[in-house]
């Protein structure tokens, strides 16, 4: 897949420029490396849910931005519940964390104590070299789950719950959401999807740097299996019931809009494992519509994964029937990049630099022109919330160059077609396009002057 010595130079480039000199992590142990943000669902700028804790629990999950996103996975061993993910409920303990992998497209937690092992993976399958699958706005969560019984003791009975909250689909809690409870029906599969959305739905309506998606809608997806079910309700309601009684609240069909900051809505499913002995695995899609991503130079562009007219249901169904071989494609693309990283710099040197590719793919959003060809634009963080910065691309391109020139060349065929039209008046390149979501023109300096 890669060229060591073209590896070695692409790579170190960008994981200094995003990650800061390899020198500066020469003294940390590889049992310690712990990222500053550990990426969870990682798939561009606006669905972007990370983990700033030294333990899955230790705080609640976050938009890029600190902003509070809230994924929580609890198990429930025996009839007693403990966390898997997030600082709440509070009233539940933790359950022991003993390893996390953050590897270029997969983060592993594993968690054990005396009875359990459970082993989280969050796989967003960010694979270079397939477009159609890179843009696709969705993470696996898998969770496989053995338990450790002596020779002839009795194997322990387990469930897993797992929610995610409306705040995903808001900028600021004081938005009202709305949900709804669709099935989806596959030809050799059933899938039940939870959606929920802003009431507002104010698409493309706001820029700027600190904002989180307001339009669109956020689904859970899980395929139809004995022992599961699935329900819109209040977090409170939702965990309590659960750490109580393994089960959740009967479905919430109240659809009046709510605020997010009353009784936080969430979409949640309890998966119930029956005995555990030997490995059982079950798996969940977290998705997420935005139907426009941005706007380029007035029009409003679709994802590049929608260029051809797929809906929601389409992404759902086609991501779950490709569930089997992408998670063996995700493992060997992860293996083959981390062996030659490690080749080239060592394990400290390959663990940055898969953060490094985790990162820049987090920090773009794939869309298709008018003829259906790609376009990449990257989002300022913290600074300016500029798009398609050269700022930006300068350091993010040499990973491009490595894993899918495509990509770069479609990060750079925005910001040549600008400089190239009557519009731009200046014998330089342009800074950026305007601020993310909206590709307008430079706003930097003031913007076009003449």
């Amino acid at each position: 897949m890669t060229n060591i010595s073209f590896a070695t130079k692409c790579l170190s480039i960008t994981a200094t420029l995003v990650l800061g000199p390899n020198n500066l992590f020469s003294q940390v142990p590889p049992a310690t490396f712990r990222p500053p943000a550990v990426p969870l669902v990682a798939c561009d700028p606006y669905f972007s849910v990370w983990s700033c804790a030294d333990r899955l629990t230790g705080d609640t999950t976050r938009h890029w931005t600190g902003t509070k996103q809230a994924l929580t996975s609890m198990i429930r061993i025996d009839d007693k519940a403990y966390r898997l993910m997030g600082d709440e409920p509070r009233n539940v303990p933790p359950f022991p964390q003993v390893s996390l992998q953050v590897l270029p497209i997969r983060t592993i937690y594993d968690f054990e104590n005396d009875s359990i092992h459970v082993k989280l993976t969050f796989m967003t399958p960010a694979l270079s070299d397939d477009l159609d699958v890179l843009s696709r706005p969705l993470t696996y969560l898998i969770w496989e789950v053995w338990s450790h019984v002596p020779i002839g003791g009795q194997p322990h009975s387990a469930s897993i719950y797992f929610s995610v909250s409306s705040e995903v689909a808001v900028n600021e809690p004081g938005q009202k959401v709305v949900w709804s409870r669709p099935q989806i029906i596959s030809p050799d599969r059933n899938l039940l999807a939870l959606k929920m959305g802003s009431e507002e739905q104010p698409v493309l309506q706001k820029k700027g740097d600190n904002l989180r998606i307001d339009w669109g809608y956020l689904y859970t997806a899980a395929p139809l299996k004995e022992g599961m079910t699935a329900a819109n309700g209040s977090f409170t309601a939702c965990s309590k019931s659960f750490a109580e009684s393994g089960k959740l609240p009967p479905n919430d069909d109240q659809r009046q809009p709510r605020p997010v900051r009353d009784e936080l809505p969430v979409s949640a499913f309890v998966f119930d494992l029956g005995k555990v002995t030997f490995a059982k695995a079950i798996h969940l899609l977290l998705a997420y519509d935005d139907e426009y991503s941005l706007i380029y130079f007035g029009r409003k562009m679709r994802p590049y994964w929608r260029r051809n007219g797929a809906q929601a249901a389409d992404l759902i169904q086609q991501a779950e029937k490709d569930y089997e071989p992408l998670k063996r494609r995700c493992e060997a693309f992860d293996n083959e990049l981390m062996a030659d990283l490690v080749k080239v710099g060592g394990l400290q040197y390959a663990q940055i630099a898969a953060l490094a590719y985790r990162q820049c793919l987090a920090a773009n959003k794939l869309v298709a022109d008018a003829n259906g060809q790609p376009l990449l634009f990257p989002k300022e963080n913290f600074s300016n919330g500029c798009i398609a910065t050269v700022d930006v691309i300068y350091p993010m391109d040499p990973l491009f160059l490595l894993v899918s020139p495509t990509l770069a060349k479609a990060s750079l065929v925005p910001v040549l077609n600008y400089a190239a039209s009557s519009r731009w008046k200046f014998p330089f390149a342009p800074h950026d396009l305007g601020t993310y979501p909206i590709a307008n023109g430079q706003v930097y300096g003031g913007g076009e002057k003449t």
